[in-house]
């Protein structure tokens, strides 16, 4: 274990360890699963003002979007100009076009910690009773195909849980794209692509983790997709419209 994450994974062992316990009168062998999932939604509920940061950041930016074409068209060919006016308006109206990255940073040593955890045979000096856990049979430090056949029990629990994830990938990127600025032509094509496959990276971490790794994946996706729904919903503001959009890629007025 990395010596400088040794006490967040040792907190996290405890937390894991009694949620397991509380849990098992009620959920049985589920008990370690459903911990996991409650761990993560706590993750996620204090993360949440950095989320809802975030998400009012990228509405900003869909709602700046006209006007940051219209400083494209006026100022293209004047590169340091286009740049300074463009900041002007990103200061002027708090915006930023990093906000999105926030809560994903955020999360990356809260994914590392839950990896490390259910890597670790010892965990404060104790064997870690927790990899003696799985779900419906197979051990929450499994990896996928690890010691197992093809068409066993871990390979089809772990190609289920890759194709929901999968799935929750797809339907989060469909929510993000709905908030996205308009991209000009030039970057629209490279822009849309990133936007299609980035998303299934996850899927692809979900592949080399351990199975308890894959659970908080699979449960920090469901909640970004319930946050954005949440938000665009009864939170954002009214985004450009279609006509705005259109307006944004005529030449704006000398």
């Amino acid at each position: 274990m990395y010596v400088f994450l040794g006490v967040p994974v040792g907190a996290a062992y405890h937390l894991v360890f009694a949620l397991t316990q509380l849990l098992t009168p009620v959920a049985g062998g589920l008990a370690a699963a459903a911990a996991i999932v409650l761990f993560t939604a706590a993750v996620r509920l204090a993360l949440s003002p950095l989320s809802l940061r975030a998400l009012r950041g990228q509405a900003v930016m869909a709602r700046l979007a006209p006007q940051v074409q219209a400083l494209r068209t006026r100022f293209g060919r004047e590169p340091e100009r286009f740049s300074s006016e463009l900041s002007a308006l990103y200061k002027r109206e708090g915006a930023s076009p990093f906000a999105g990255l926030l809560p994903l940073l955020a999360q990356w040593p809260f994914l590392s910690v839950m990896y490390l955890l259910f890597r670790s045979a010892t965990v404060d000096g104790q064997p870690n009773r927790l990899l003696s856990d799985g779900l419906f049979g197979v051990p929450l430090g499994a990896h996928w195909l690890s010691g197992a056949g093809l068409l066993s029990v871990p390979d089809a629990l772990f190609l289920a849980a890759f194709a929901v994830l999968a799935a929750l990938c797809w339907l989060s990127a469909r929510l993000a794209r709905r908030t996205a600025p308009a991209a000009p032509p030039a970057v629209a094509a490279p822009a849309a692509w990133l936007t299609r496959i980035l998303p299934y990276l996850t899927v692809v971490i979900a592949a080399f983790a351990p199975l308890a790794a894959a659970i908080y994946l699979l449960t920090t996706v469901a909640w970004t997709i319930a946050e954005r729904r949440l938000f665009q919903s009864r939170i954002a503001p009214p985004l450009a419209s279609g006509d705005d959009r259109a307006a944004a890629r005529r030449p704006a007025p000398r």
